[in-house]
């Protein structure tokens, strides 16, 4: 292990290898650290979307989107909860992230698609596992980059001016390792620490969790020594969809923005389905039961696309994830829901939707702003068991646009800087899809590109 470095990076996800190449490029040497075996953390296993606006990508398909745009949607689905100026840096830099990415070697699927939080279809799609091995391979041939994996963090170093370096556990020793210029803290979530879960949000329990295997709060933790503020910790939420006994790393089924239904264990809806998923997640956590069910018939699932996780219905039929029935009669005897309630309830929303509202709950698009509403009367019928999944924390530290990491009382703690889901303050009370893993690149690239001007 070096004892010194310009730059230490903490975390070698989607944040990290973009903070430390973009650092490297501008002459700084770089610490990269893993605390697990592999880079990659919660990016590798991520759906693999990324919410860009104004794309070639979305003018080859003939949609119109904009930076501009792209903020308002954050804004309307964060329920203006989000820090505004970390709102516009979002924005602000995206499509230089996005041009970033492929000139680094990332591929992105050709066609874009709708989801939660947005009123146009600009989820671009990637390979998440591709991507982190693109990313890893490009900062493994940077000479000013030096990975470490197996390597954890363990305090921050105090100096008069603020941050000078870091303790880092490896290969069974604790090393001093001091920073010129300063940390840059991409450690991710706390999903793995089930003490601050409970600590903060202990409704979410009844949550299936997910998230990077080494995601348990270290840099959170270090920089709450340092006195760094905290936001956005009251809006963790777990994402609907997930199948209730499945535990793959298969993110959650999305079929409601296809045009399916929720219904509780009673068969009745309880939710406008548009809404995003977060808010979804925690509306099926409030219903009596462990679980909720997403309803459809066969034009919805012919909606769906295998090359996007959240609307890979087909892999689900296949692995038995779905109940498929020739009736809805049927379809309640399969799922134990009372036949006559749910037919009622499918029959309603079907009448509703043809009259053009949803006086029960108000739902007007599939998604968002996006995608007009179809009846459900197809046969076969189709309920995917669905509840809660804790992904990703989507709350953390206080940072300003350049990415410092500020103290509690809203100052810059010097030599500090955060990307990555340690950070808040973009997605607000909820969450656009895309939008996390977008805020890795995008804040990585940011706090890696500041960080390396320091001195």
């Amino acid at each position: 292990m070096k004892d010194k470095a310009d730059l230490i990076v903490m975390g070698a996800g989607g944040a990290g290898l973009a903070a430390a190449i973009v650092a490297a490029d501008a002459g700084a040497d770089v610490l990269l650290l893993e605390k697990a075996g592999q880079t990659g953390g919660s990016s590798r296993i991520c759906g693999g979307l990324l919410a860009f606006a104004g794309t070639d990508i979305q003018q080859r398909h003939g949609i119109e989107d904009s930076s501009e745009l792209l903020y308002q949607d954050l804004m309307e689905v964060g329920r203006h909860e989000n820090n505004p100026a970390l709102v516009r840096a979002y924005t602000d830099n995206q499509l230089a992230t996005y041009g970033w990415l492929r000139e680094q070697g990332v591929t992105f699927s050709d066609r874009p698609d709708a989801s939660s939080g947005q009123s146009v279809p600009r989820c671009h799609v990637i390979d998440p596992d591709a991507m982190i091995e693109v990313l890893t391979r490009q900062a493994r041939s940077r000479r000013r980059i030096t990975m470490v994996k197996d390597a954890a963090g363990s305090r921050l170093i105090r100096e008069t001016n603020g941050v000078a370096g870091m303790k880092i556990a490896h290969d069974g020793g604790t090393h001093d390792v001091a920073a010129a210029k300063g940390v840059v803290l991409a450690s991710g979530g706390f999903t793995r620490n089930a003490a601050l879960i409970h600590t903060f949000v202990p409704k979410q329990a009844k949550a299936w969790v997910s998230g990077g295997e080494a995601n348990t709060g270290d840099g959170l933790l270090m920089a709450w020594q340092f006195g760094a503020g905290v936001r956005d910790v009251a809006y963790i939420q777990g994402t609907f969809g997930k199948h209730p006994t499945n535990h793959s790393t298969r993110h959650s089924l999305l079929a409601v923005y296809k045009g399916a239904i929720a219904v509780n264990l009673a068969g009745k809806r309880f939710v406008d389905e548009s809404l995003s998923y977060k808010l979804l997640g925690t509306a099926s956590l409030e219903q009596d039961g462990d679980y909720t069910w997403q309803i459809f018939d066969q034009p919805i699932y012919d909606s769906h696309e295998e090359e996007v996780s959240i609307f890979d219905v087909r892999h689900r039929h296949r692995d038995g994830m779905l109940v498929e029935a020739n009736s809805l009669e049927e379809l309640a005897a399969k799922t134990g829901l009372d036949a006559g309630t749910l037919k009622a309830s499918v029959i309603s929303y079907n009448d509703n939707v043809r009259m053009g509202g949803d006086p029960d709950f108000h739902r007007r698009h599939l998604v968002h702003n996006h995608g007009a509403l179809v009846p459900i009367e197809t046969p076969p019928f189709y309920a995917h068991a669905s509840t809660a999944a804790l992904y990703g924390t989507y709350c953390g530290l206080t940072v300003d646009p350049t990415m410092r990491v500020l103290d509690v009382f809203g100052a810059p703690i010097p030599g500090l800087w955060a990307a990555g889901e340690i950070v808040s303050g973009l997605h607000g009370a909820a969450y656009m899809t895309g939008s996390a893993l977008g805020k890795a690149l995008i804040f990585g690239r940011l706090a890696g590109g500041n960080a390396s001007r320091v001195g």
